[in-house]
């Protein structure tokens, strides 16, 4: 009786092992379960992995826009990996950045793009399953489409408006007729444009301003005090001049003072330290601040949401609103 009992187990045993390895479980498997479950636990937690692209690390605006993104990261817990080009023209290396990060893994890109050439490269990150958001410089909407990009959240400011506004300040201080000069930036680049036009138009709103001059200074200093430079010896009376970065308005400064010129009106772009420093000094007239570090907050904090699936549509724009910087005790 017992040798029939024992064969019995022995025969059950048989076929328990038999119906593991036909569902693919193994016995090994089956001891280690409370094991398993912990690794799966240690994949959940880890942090969520969110890079921000800027143009360039050398300019304190991206700086100011970095400690957004940092403020943004200590809050929500996720894992900030920040990129950046050597100068504000180096579309080159933020594809490659792009592409290093696609092969990275990362789940999500905050971008602020130098021109729309990363649409193909950003089409292939939203192909890899990573979120895309787009911050300061929009990627033209038409390009976008013609390359199947996905439609994508854009955060920034009406730079159109905040330029607007600066060179109102400046016209209205002119009553009779003078010639002003407009800096754009990067030719082409969405916000440069918008810049452009705004100032146009506040200039032209008023019947004693001729612009006589629009040229590009690339967003940097040095090149803003060459154009202000060859643009004054070829016609010496200009009397306000917008430009569409601080940059660029701090390179006109440098000029104007060394040339003791101190009844021109200048008006910058950005908000930099050194902006309200020559605001204080008097040599700046006034400068827009677009928040960057709001722009970095929220790009990192809207990524963070469409990853945990808690924010709808995934597409649209969020628009900060600028602040007039001059100096108010006049």
């Amino acid at each position: 009786m017992l040798k029939k009992t024992c064969t019995c187990i022995f025969l059950l045993l048989l076929l328990l092992m038999a119906a593991c390895e036909k569902t693919g479980v193994r016995i090994e498997q089956l001891n280690s379960q409370a094991q398993g479950d912990q690794i799966k636990d240690t994949i959940r937690e880890k942090p969520i992995q969110i890079a921000l692209v800027m143009k360039t690390s050398s300019n304190p605006f991206f700086v100011e826009m970095e400690k957004g993104a940092r403020d943004a990261e200590k809050e929500l817990g996720i894992e900030l990996i920040v990129k950046a080009g050597a100068k504000e023209t180096s579309i080159e290396q933020q594809i490659s950045i792009v592409e290093k990060l696609i092969d990275d893994k990362v789940d999500a890109i905050v971008i602020a793009p130098v021109n729309s050439k990363l649409i193909p490269v950003l089409k292939k990150a939203q192909d890899a399953g990573i979120v895309i958001v787009n911050i300061d410089n929009r990627l033209d909407l038409i390009l976008s489409r013609q390359w199947g990009l996905e439609p994508i959240l854009f955060i920034s400011v009406d730079n159109e408006k905040g330029a607007y506004t600066a060179a109102k300040f400046i016209s209205q201080q002119i009553s009779e007729p003078a010639e002003a000069v407009i800096i754009e930036g990067i030719l082409g680049a969405t916000n440069s444009e918008d810049r452009k036009k705004g100032a146009f138009r506040a200039f032209r709103e008023n019947e004693n301003i001729t612009v006589s001059a629009i040229k590009t200074a690339n967003w940097k200093i040095d090149e803003g005090y060459e154009v202000i430079k060859k643009i004054y010896e070829q016609n010496p009376k200009i009397r306000a001049v917008f430009c569409a970065n601080d940059m660029m308005a701090l390179g006109v400064v440098r000029y104007l003072k060394e040339t003791e010129m101190n009844n021109v009106l200048v008006a910058g772009y950005d908000a930099l330290y050194e902006a309200r420093e020559a605001i204080k000094s008097g040599w700046l007239t006034v400068t827009v601040d677009q928040h960057a570090d709001i722009q970095g907050y929220l790009g990192v904090k809207y990524a963070t949401k469409l990853l945990e699936g808690k924010w709808e549509p995934i597409s649209g724009e969020i628009l900060i609103e600028t602040e007039l910087v001059y100096n108010n005790s006049k």
